[in-house]
């Protein structure tokens, strides 16, 4: 099954001159394995999507793209847990945009008729210790953009 934002990763890939490789694991006893194949490869980087068998797994994931020299980009927890890079949805205000909903439906107003609704606050984490580990440093614009600078 492809997820919407594969097309647009591959299609801003595809715009930067890139190519982008998709690697689907059957779980987390791939990790390793597949972290190995990718440090052999020509991949350059990693995106880590915040799919359910990748979220639980976020410290797993950052510690085997240190280890491997692969930079890497996920969701702001990502970087929590030691990715280089997140950048997302601030998770918080939409949490408590969700409670706005949930007051608006145990008062009566059917769910059919609330809007749907895109996040407006998108949050980015830069993880200086991991940026150090790969021996990259941020330029200092980014570093001044940043909502959270770690390390």
């Amino acid at each position: 099954m492809s997820r919407p934002i594969i097309p647009a990763m591959q299609s801003a890939a595809r715009a930067l001159g890139l190519s982008l490789g998709i690697a689907r694991l059957p779980g987390p006893g791939e990790f390793d394995r597949a972290f190995q194949e990718m440090a052999s490869s020509s991949v350059d980087s990693v995106v880590v999507t915040e799919d359910g068998e990748f979220a639980p797994n976020f410290r797993t994931i950052a510690a085997l793209a240190l280890q491997n020299g692969l930079p890497s980009i996920g969701a702001k927890e990502y970087a929590e847990a030691g990715g280089l890079i997140g950048y997302g949805a601030n998770i918080l205000a939409l949490y408590r945009r969700a409670a706005y909903f949930v007051d608006r439906i145990l008062k009566g107003t059917k769910p059919a008729d609330l809007p749907v609704e895109q996040p407006t606050r998108f949050d980015l984490v830069v993880n200086l210790a991991a940026a150090r580990t790969l021996g990259r440093d941020f330029p200092p614009t980014i570093l001044a953009r940043a909502d959270e600078v770690i390390g």
